[in-house]
């Protein structure tokens, strides 16, 4: 029996969404009750599933169904409202597109700061800092300021920094939809490697083509709950079939 990465356990999350906070300090007492009313936005309604060791699980449904929240509650981004989750490795993780990089630094300094992040000291930074460069095809333009960077020069270095930390689990919100052709056939070769090596690798992503290829297992969220889970194969078919009939 495989040795269990990832547990969620009756994962609930909600937001709450205000009306109208109001911008001063006397408008928030002087309308405290009106401008504090607030809906409660629930995005999470009870999700359950075990991610084994070395499986590369897809997160599929439509927008809104709660797909990136879940990522970022696995990601410790957020916490559940109730519920739990448990992790067992080490966490490297692609959720928003250059994520704690500075702008005002160059590509260089900015990888020492999110490798650093992830837990790498200095010296482990030091000795792979020519392969991030390297993988990320930023030699030109490692020394410039990150804010003179595309998006596209964005995601390559954040790519290149999240595989490269040597984590067990790897989470990947969207991000290889990004960047020219050439190169998400580069990450997705990477990601065939990363799974060859038994990293735990969970996607959340609208490329079917990504989840049919680079998967064994495919959960489909939808409203909040999970409406199917299962192999790709099967999974994608019916899904493909419910978005087309609506």
């Amino acid at each position: 029996m495989k040795e269990i990465a990832i547990s969620v356990e009756n994962v609930k999350k909600s937001f709450k969404i205000y009306k109208d906070k109001g911008f001063t300090l006397k408008e928030r007492i002087l309308f405290f009750k009106s401008r504090n009313a607030y809906v409660k936005n629930n995005i999470l309604k009870g999700i359950s599933f075990d991610i084994e060791k070395g499986d590369i699980l897809g997160i599929i449904g439509k927008n809104g169904s709660g797909k990136s929240t879940l990522l970022k509650l696995i990601t410790k981004i957020i916490y559940p409202d109730s519920g739990s989750i448990k992790i067992n490795g080490k966490v490297s993780s692609l959720i928003e597109l250059g994520a704690g990089f500075h702008p005002d630094m160059s590509g260089r300094e900015n990888i020492y700061i999110n490798a650093s992040i992830y837990g790498l000291t200095k010296k482990e930074i030091d000795s792979k800092l020519d392969t991030i460069i390297k993988f990320s095809e930023l030699e030109e333009f490692i020394d410039s300021p990150i804010r003179t960077y595309s998006s596209g020069m964005y995601m390559r270095l954040a790519f290149s920094v999240a595989i490269n930390v040597e984590a067990e689990i790897l989470l990947i919100d969207e991000i290889l939809s990004v960047g020219d052709a050439n190169f998400q056939s580069k990450c997705f070769r990477k990601m065939q490697e990363l799974r060859d090596k038994g990293i735990t690798i969970v996607i959340v992503s609208h490329d079917l083509h990504i989840m049919e290829k680079l998967c064994n297992k495919v959960i489909w969220i939808e409203s909040g709950k999970i409406k199917r889970s299962g192999t790709p194969n099967e999974i994608l078919k019916e899904y493909i079939e419910h978005t087309t009939e609506n």
